[in-house]
């Protein structure tokens, strides 16, 4: 069986910190610095007064007078998800997250561990999870990770109680759902839209349609909606534990320019001599901050090609320092990936063959786009029937090799 948990709210949560009181007071997060002046998540209070997350300020609040407004924190959402993943991963559980507030892992293999029930591996995973996000977790269990989302969403958090779909009720469940559930999907996200203008509403009528003409119509999205209606998904793929490798530096009031300046230099120093590095070079580093006035703010680089040169690294970073919009009490630095050992040596002779460089530094490019939007951000089309009067038909996308290979 899979698991799904989910925390609607991990974003409000993560703001609040400690002063959980205001989640039952009409409270949203507010606009982030420097970016359009809309709201983001809010409470239910908040939303029994038409308040929604993307409203514009203006709006939110002529029709919440009272409306509460805390800084987002970006640093402190990374940093709550990634306990909870990681209490998960103290009981054995192998998780799947590809954004905070979600989250999937297999009961195969730990009901061994947790009293030889599924009912156990849930009551595990509810005490781990606990201290890191309290009684507001939805937890649901069924045969696909999709038909598992959907059963988390009907579970009420406050009473403890899980919603398990057994295997030979996985399609009766889905069939009574609406269509929309598939937004959860990236990939899938017009889909509904379509269906809903072909009288198409649950789930169920989706299920019932043949595949041939789904394929005809829809092409792969079509195949991959009809298998979820019917009960059936993807494996789940756990992510690998990060090693965390990051430094931090508290600032003196209204520090600036070259006090920034200063500032990164010191830490990539720190970074670059601390032991968990074994000599790696750094391929994705991320830089937070935390305002004085409250909140955070975090940004990701990516190198073009991993690097354990000071000097290279500062000048990937130091354009980034200017983006922050408000001084802040402190600045840090964390490795989000790391890359080959730094043993490469140059060349003593002549360059190679162009067309061998050409393939090396694409291969190289394909890595940085992949370490930065996924494994499915380089793809390739290979023709299969450009004849076809079905656009589906003429070609396919398949992964991209990052080295070696026709191209």
């Amino acid at each position: 069986m899979i698991v799904c948990f989910l925390y609607p709210r991990l974003e409000l949560l993560a703001a609040v910190g400690d002063r959980r009181a205001l989640l039952s007071e009409p409270v949203a997060l507010a606009p982030e610095a420097g970016r359009p002046q809309i709201v983001g998540e809010v409470t239910a209070a908040a939303e029994a007064f038409g308040v929604a997350r993307g409203m514009r300020l203006g709006e939110a609040l002529a029709r919440c007078p009272g409306l509460k407004l805390v800084p987002p924190d970006p640093d402190g959402v990374r940093s709550l998800w990634s306990s909870a993943l990681a209490a998960l991963e103290d009981i054995g559980a192998g998780v799947e997250s590809d954004r905070p507030g979600q989250g999937f892992f297999e009961s195969r293999g730990l009901s061994g561990i947790h009293g030889g029930r599924l009912e156990g591996v849930l009551a595990a995973a509810r005490r781990a999870l606990a201290p890191a996000l309290g009684r507001g977790v939805r937890i649901g269990a069924a045969p696909s990770r999709f038909c598992a989302y959907v059963a988390a969403l009907r579970a009420r958090p406050r009473r403890d109680s899980e919603v398990v779909v057994p295997e030979s009720r996985a399609r009766e469940f889905l069939a009574r759902q609406p269509v929309s559930l598939l937004r959860s999907r990236p990939e899938l996200l017009e889909m509904e839209r379509i269906l809903a203008r072909l009288g198409i509403r649950t789930l169920g009528e989706l299920a019932a349609l043949p595949p041939a003409a789904v394929a005809e119509r829809f092409g792969h999205p079509g195949l991959l909606a009809l298998e979820l209606a019917q009960g059936r998904d993807t494996p789940l793929e756990p992510r690998r534990p990060p090693e965390p490798v990051d430094e931090r530096l508290e600032l003196p009031e209204a520090a600036s320019g070259p006090q920034l300046e200063h500032a990164l230099e010191l830490l990539v120093s720190r970074l670059l001599a601390r032991p968990e590095r074994r000599g790696r070079t750094l391929r994705s580093l991320s830089l937070s901050a935390r305002f004085v006035e409250g909140g955070t703010w975090r940004t990701r680089v990516t190198l073009r090609r991993a690097s354990a040169d000071p000097a290279r690294l500062r000048i990937v970073l130091s354009p980034r320092l200017a983006e922050l919009p408000a001084p802040a009490d402190w600045i840090a630095l964390e490795v989000e990936a790391f890359g080959p050992p730094a043993r490469e040596q140059a060349r003593l002779l002549a360059e190679r063959d162009p067309v061998e460089a050409r393939r090396a530094r694409i291969g190289e490019a394909v890595r940085q786009v992949r370490q930065a939007a996924g494994e499915d951000a380089a793809l390739r089309v290979l023709e299969l029937d450009p004849r076809s009067r079905l656009p589906e038909r003429r070609a396919v996308l398949a992964p991209y090799p990052d080295e070696g290979g026709e191209r």
